[in-house]
């Protein structure tokens, strides 16, 4: 099993997030012990600004794999955000939020994210878990 991370459940454990943290991390723990864990180029752009030069020591030690997106992916990605768009959807939400689960689905088994709700509307071929289902 191949899990793709999403940034907010990375974000909940290396901020000590009060609400988030401990779920998240057990679902990472969880995921893990399923199988490998991926990240996308566009998680690592998301976790730099707090990480910065620690972030490839932190991946390493979570034993997290960065695996670059594709093509087909950011045409999927692409595809669903001019959808998006074309529906009256709001530019306030970000095209990495559709790179990102566009990566999964293409390189991963699932997203492992506590934006689940949008996920699931626009990614119906994706398998979503979010911290409070995989522990």
């Amino acid at each position: 099993m191949i899990t793709a991370l999403d940034s907010s459940v990375i974000l909940d454990v290396v901020m000590a997030d009060p609400v988030h943290r401990d779920a998240s991390l057990a679902a990472i723990q969880r995921a893990h012990r399923d199988g490998r864990l991926v990240i996308s180029d566009f998680v690592i752009a998301e976790l730099h600004p707090v990480l910065g030069d620690s972030l490839p020591e932190l991946l390493e030690d979570w034993q997290v794999e960065h695996v670059p997106g594709s093509r087909d992916a950011a045409l999927h990605a692409g595809a669903l955000f001019t959808s998006w768009l074309k529906s009256g959807g709001k530019r306030g939400r970000i095209v990495a939020d559709f790179l990102i689960a566009a990566h999964a689905h293409h390189h991963a088994d699932r997203l492992l994210t506590r934006d689940a709700g949008f996920s699931r509307k626009h990614f119906k071929h994706l398998t979503i878990v979010t911290p409070a289902n995989l522990r």
